[in-house]
């Protein structure tokens, strides 16, 4: 099945339409060519409304942290963004829920099969690291990006960019001064 293919059949998913309290949006993005995946947790109400991925705060600060712009971030050809859950889940206290466990199991293994071998994927927050990185399960998120050179070439994890991002980068002075430099260098060889 071509990539264009997959991503009208995710797009007509009603999986778990009963749990969604706006309604089924799947937001993702990719093609055959993209050599860098960046899977997240699930999209936010205002990327919901959009239904454009990391259309918010959280996206500027992947942006900046990767150093990618916006129309690189945006080129399937180049970024694949597929996160957890493909739609908003709706919120609980202290944030939005999780990703609905429906969509990773039924959706991911497909696509990554429709990517090249030779991708990077940047996995952004604890839902796409335990998915991903299971043998860390019992990691903290610090511990596994403080380890993050293990991973690679296939994998780097990261933090969730959202506003707490700031509370990390604070009591982790090493994720800025060495993870930081090493993401971008990994990710420019990837969107030439």
């Amino acid at each position: 099945m071509s990539a264009k293919a997959l991503k009208r059949e995710i797009r007509d998913c009603t999986l778990c339409a009963e749990h969604l309290p706006l309604g089924v949006r799947p937001v993702l993005s990719f093609s055959s060519a993209s050599r860098l995946l960046i899977i997240g947790q699930a999209p936010g109400s205002k990327v919901h409304a959009s239904g454009i991925p990391w259309d918010d705060a959280s996206g500027d600060r992947l942006r900046e942290w990767t150093g990618l712009t916006k129309t690189q971030m945006y080129d399937p050809d180049r970024v694949a963004l597929v996160p957890m859950g493909f739609c908003y889940p709706g919120k609980a206290s202290g944030g939005d829920k999780p990703p609905r466990p429906e969509c990773a199991p039924t959706w991911h293994e497909r696509i990554l099969a429709a990517l090249p071998a030779d991708r990077l994927t940047l996995l952004v927050g604890t839902y796409a690291q335990r998915a991903y990185l299971p043998e860390t399960k019992s990691w903290t998120m610090a511990r596994r990006i403080r380890h993050w050179r293990d991973f690679l070439p296939h994998f780097l994890p990261l933090p969730h960019p959202a506003w707490r991002s700031t509370l990390f980068m604070r009591d982790h002075p090493w994720f800025e001064a060495k993870v930081l430099p090493a993401l971008r260098r990994e990710v420019a060889q990837r969107i030439r």
